[in-house]
């Protein structure tokens, strides 16, 4: 269904009860499209000394379209995004049993008063790549779509980085896993967008797929982020896992929603979900809200739970008698804390690539 057909989303809406339309929308009326710009793409591999192996952007084709754009047909984000960017669609094409010898590298430099791109990420049988996808600019505004399969027993570790200044980013995931896929996503934001609205969704379809999400977030100052995570089981035997550490300063705000739904059918399935949230001023704000949707009584597990605090006064005290100050006490905590889903996204070269990404924001280094 096209956006213009579609019923605009009220604040009662689940998915836009803290973030409402119109306050991440361009502008305007909300009926309108506004026209966008282009993002500036650059694929490399992490290191820059080689061409990634197995791994392309091309202009996506008609079939493409028909193939990996199986998801968000009625939502409002999706389609939204779909018709700023109608005709300039890229695809991200990782070969059949591709292997690179490092992560690959996928720059998105977001510039102008509105920015949008429509990414497809087509990634093939039994492949093995771990892809970082960095936003960045200084655009007003910034919309990001990503949507495609992840290939029959493919490994793949799959984390995006949010380090756009001071703009809006609106961002929608919809990401099918294939059959015995084992895939590990993670996003990872410090110092990005001021406001951020995160709609990920991703859909097992497949008997065997395993799936861990992982979020490492750091929001400063006045900042707004809101990551809505949904992960549906409808095949047999899939496991998931929803791991969310967000730190919040200043009077910055931080939203975690997690729906985990297990559909009839989907026998031997395996969800849990945690939210963790670090509270670095008592006038920062944290709402984190894990849901179950089970509707097969035949589960391995299903499990959620959240948690909310302040720095530990006995973790400060400890780190200024080793001559930290207060300052440098401080962010090595929130460090980390941040580090501890930051480990779970993929390999040591990915991790010591995102710890130094995320810890730039602060006055140490691990």
């Amino acid at each position: 269904m096209a956006y213009s057909e579609l019923e605009m989303p009220e604040r009662a809406d689940h998915l836009w009860r803290y973030t409402p339309w119109h306050r991440i929308h361009p502008g305007g009326e909300l009926s309108d499209v506004p026209e966008a710009q282009g993002a500036v793409l650059e694929l490399r591999s992490l290191d820059g000394s080689t061409e990634p192996a197995g791994v392309t952007l091309e202009v996506a084709t008609e079939e493409d379209i028909q193939r990996l754009c199986l998801s968000g047909k009625e939502d409002v984000s999706t389609q939204f995004i779909q018709a700023m960017t109608q005709g300039n669609i890229v695809v991200l094409r990782v070969a059949r049993k591709a292997k690179p010898s490092q992560p690959v590298l996928l720059n998105i430099e977001c510039t102008g008063e509105v920015c949008a791109l429509h990414l497809l990420l087509d990634v093939g049988e039994l492949a093995e790549v771990e892809l970082i996808t960095r936003l960045s600019g200084d655009a007003d505004w910034t919309g990001f779509l990503r949507q495609g399969i992840f290939g029959k027993a493919s490994h793949v570790n799959d984390v995006v980085i949010n380090h756009i200044g001071e703009g809006r980013l609106l961002r929608t995931d919809g990401i099918h896993l294939g059959r015995d896929a084992q895939v590990r996503g993670g996003t990872v934001g410090s110092g990005g967008a001021s406001r951020c609205k995160a709609d990920l969704r991703y859909i097992m379809d497949n008997v065997g797929a395993s799936l861990k999400v992982n979020g490492s977030i750091l929001t400063l100052d006045g900042m707004h982020n809101d990551h809505h995570v949904e992960i549906l089981h409808l095949a047999p035997e899939t496991y998931s896992r929803l791991d969310w550490h967000s730190a919040c300063s200043g009077k910055s705000r931080t939203i975690g929603t997690g729906m985990l739904r297990i559909e009839a059918g989907a026998k031997g399935a395996d969800a849990g979900q945690l939210f963790h949230n670090l509270l670095l001023s008592k006038y920062a704000e944290a709402d984190s809200i894990p849901e179950l949707e089970v509707s097969e009584n035949d589960v391995v597990g299903c499990g959620h739970g959240t948690a909310n605090g302040p720095v530990d006064d006995d973790q400060m005290f400890y780190l200024s008698t080793r001559g930290f100050n207060d300052t440098e006490a401080r962010d090595v905590l929130v460090a980390a804390f941040l580090n501890a889903t930051l480990t779970e996204m993929g390999s040591t070269v990915l991790h010591q690539h995102l710890l130094k990404t995320l810890t730039q924001d602060l006055a140490v280094e691990l």
